[in-house]
């Protein structure tokens, strides 16, 4: 009886790792867009570009949250089957203030660097949650 209990704790901690790591890719997806849009600013791209730049960085914090959430429940899971994960996310301002209203190369360079920082972290969530979600298969 105690194998089948730990075969569902691990299918549905490897469930949970799945959804945290659906929604780190979709904020992957949307930073590197906002990265995209911010090369565009940087270089002459003025207050449109500032927009769609802004929009993917609030698409991408909105995502980080999600995944702030499903790798909370991730860790939760992990627990029930005597493994841990420590993975902190921070989601910061981005400038978008003085990024709009003070479209500048300085300001945007900034920008740029805190989407950086922020793709980082999200790399390196990905790459500990795929090495758990290995893990896990590997025990079932």
């Amino acid at each position: 009886m105690e194998d089948k209990r730990m075969e569902k704790e691990v299918r549905e901690a490897v469930a949970a790792g799945e959804r945290a790591l659906g929604s780190l890719r979709n904020a992957q997806k949307c930073l590197d867009s906002a990265k995209n849009w911010g090369i565009v600013d940087i270089f002459g791209g003025g207050l449109v570009s500032s927009l769609v730049k802004h929009s993917k960085m609030n698409d991408a914090a909105r995502y980080m949250e999600e995944a702030k959430n499903d790798v909370q429940r991730f860790q939760r899971e992990l627990q029930d089957v005597s493994v841990s994960m420590d993975l902190r996310m921070e989601i910061g301002s981005f400038l978008s203030f003085a990024d709009i209203f003070f479209d500048n190369p300085f300001v945007d360079v900034m920008v740029q660097s805190r989407i950086g920082e922020a793709r980082d972290q999200v790399d390196e969530a990905i790459a500990r949650v795929e090495s758990l979600l290995v893990d896990l298969r590997r025990m079932s």
